[in-house]
């Protein structure tokens, strides 16, 4: 037994245990369509033949078409198991014009967003301005520091994915439950998740189960390869996303590359990105910060052009 056999049957054994110590019917699979979900959910399958543990997919109404199409198949395949589809309860525009938009990583979005409701009368939003914390993480770019000396065009907060996600997430396992979420969670991917752990509780409570937290992206090609799993056509040539999650989203690190990619294979798809994301794309231009300076899209359609005047009941229809 090599390595990634060994890490194998260590993560199936790990699932078996898991769901068998908190019972099968308490639990659902967190499903983004993406390849770490698409990887967890063929483990489960592998761990426990025949389970029912519902798959849940939540539409934010800015997934790549790529990815919707891969769910609606995983949907329709022949499964032991169901996929749920729930989307927010308020159109994507709505809630970041009333919310705020992100911008630059969670963290950031965060303290400015304490800023411009208390200014830096917050000590822990002083200490990011300051670059008081050890962490270079936990520190303010020279950059963006006018983001704490004068007032914004527009807000900015960390709440896009808390209202999109995670609150129609909780809201169906409130109805449904289901009192665990199995997640696709890898500490290799740094960030937050860094210090994820395999069963993450709160306040002595179980409350999700992370199986692929040991693993490394160089064991999922292995698995995918090895046990011909299929994935969204979107990792492969010629797109070869390496990353997805809502559609060109402001925290990308590598942002360009997908507008780029995104022009040049789904133009529709960058123009709704520029019309949802617009205030932050024009400062991060502006600035010259993860997108070219002061680069436009000739033609940029706003969101009436996309949806003729009627975004809410476009984006409750995907």
């Amino acid at each position: 037994m090599n390595d990634n056999e060994f890490l194998l049957f260590d993560r199936i054994t790990k699932i078996k245990s898991v769901i068998k110590q908190y019972g099968e019917e308490n639990f659902y699979l967190s499903f983004s369509g993406g390849k770490d979900s698409t990887v967890l959910s063929a483990l489960l399958d592998m761990a426990i033949p025949g389970n029912a543990i519902p798959r849940v997919y939540s539409n934010t109404g800015i997934e790549y078409k790529l990815i919707l199409d891969f769910v609606e198949k995983m949907r329709g395949g022949q499964h032991s198991w169901e996929l749920i589809i729930i989307k927010p309860n308020v159109p994507i525009k709505q809630m970041l014009e009333r919310d705020g938009y992100p911008f630059k990583s969670k963290l950031h979005s965060r303290f400015v967003m304490q800023y411009q409701e208390n200014g830096l009368n917050d000590i822990s939003t002083q200490k990011y301005y300051d670059g008081e914390y050890t962490f270079k993480s936990k520190q303010c770019p020279k950059s963006l520091k006018y983001q704490f000396e004068k007032e914004m065009s527009f807000k900015i907060s960390d709440k896009c994915c808390k209202r999109l996600k995670t609150e129609p997430i909780r809201e169906w396992q409130k109805q449904s439950g289901k009192k665990y979420g199995i997640l696709g969670l890898m500490q290799e991917e740094g960030g937050r998740r860094e210090n994820a752990q395999c069963l993450a509780f709160r306040n002595g409570k179980l409350k999700n189960f992370q199986p692929l937290v040991a693993i490394t992206k160089e064991w999922e090609d292995w698995f995918i390869k090895e046990y011909d799993i299929e994935i969204s056509d979107i990792y492969k040539p010629p797109y070869n996303f390496v990353r997805t999650g809502c559609k060109a989203c402001p925290y990308g690190l590598e942002l360009q590359h997908e507008l780029d990619i995104l022009g040049e294979y789904f133009p529709i798809e960058l123009k709704q990105c520029e019309a949802i994301w617009q205030p932050v794309y024009e400062e991060y231009r502006r600035i010259g910060f993860r997108l070219r300076k002061d680069e436009t899209i000739e033609g940029q359609m706003t969101i009436n052009d996309l949806f003729g005047g009627d975004y809410e009941k476009s984006t409750s229809d995907t």
